[in-house]
């Protein structure tokens, strides 16, 4: 059977079923053009931003700039951007950051669950369709049935059921990478956020020293 003849046998329900797996494969490709992007060379670019601003922390804004388009470096850089501010509320603005940037992180995550618990659901009503057509043709007490129509209809629950779990798997497996690519990347964040956090507190504390005058050790 040719795919034309394969959805047309499938019913009603294969318009919906099309539609989802049109929609899942791009935005799959934009996932993952968006994850290779950001995964490429992220973690010795973010070892490179902890050692500038360990040396200099002045050269550090350039460097990030240059790397604006991965999360931690945004994050980073409107944390670093808060002038004269103590440690605590640096955590709370690198907090801030991350946060802002996770409905980036997560986009369209919600359209990834919604077709997966939906295009099973389709393929079920497919099969109460096709079903239901195969039992209106069989003439109950009469001399036989319309073969055509009764294997028509089971065809059209066979092939709906079908269309619905391939279109649900193939979303559900890259869903699942993408989220396993999400945990990372906070993983990562917490990681390295930390990292900069004593950084930033250990040239603050040396700044308090300078201002007054004493080192910061002494009592």
């Amino acid at each position: 059977m040719s795919f034309a003849e394969i959805f047309q046998a499938g019913g009603i329900v294969m318009w919906p079923l099309a539609l989802f797996s049109v929609v899942a494969i791009a935005l799959s490709i934009e996932r993952l053009v968006f994850w290779t992007r950001i995964n490429r060379n992220q973690r010795q670019i973010v070892k490179k931003i902890l050692a500038t601003y360990r040396r200099t922390p002045v050269d550090v804004f350039a460097l990030l700039r240059q790397n604006i388009h991965l999360p931690i470096s945004r994050i980073f850089l409107e944390a670093l951007e808060l002038e004269k501010a103590s440690p605590r509320q640096f955590r709370l603005a690198l907090e801030s950051a991350t946060q802002a940037e996770l409905p980036i992180l997560k986009r369209f995550n919600t359209i990834f669950q919604t077709i997966i618990a939906v295009s099973p659901l389709l393929g079920l009503l497919g099969t109460i369709l096709g079903l239901i057509r195969s039992f209106d043709a069989i003439e109950i007490g009469g001399i036989g049935s319309n073969a055509e129509l009764v294997t028509g209809g089971i065809s059209e629950a066979l092939v709906s059921t079908a269309a619905g779990m391939v279109v649900a798997i193939f979303t559900l497996l890259f869903a699942n990478l993408f989220r396993g690519l999400y945990k990372r990347q906070i993983a990562l964040l917490q990681e390295h956020g930390g990292q900069l956090e004593l950084l930033y507190e250990g040239h603050y504390s040396g700044q308090q020293s300078n201002v007054e005058g004493t080192p910061e050790y002494a009592n």
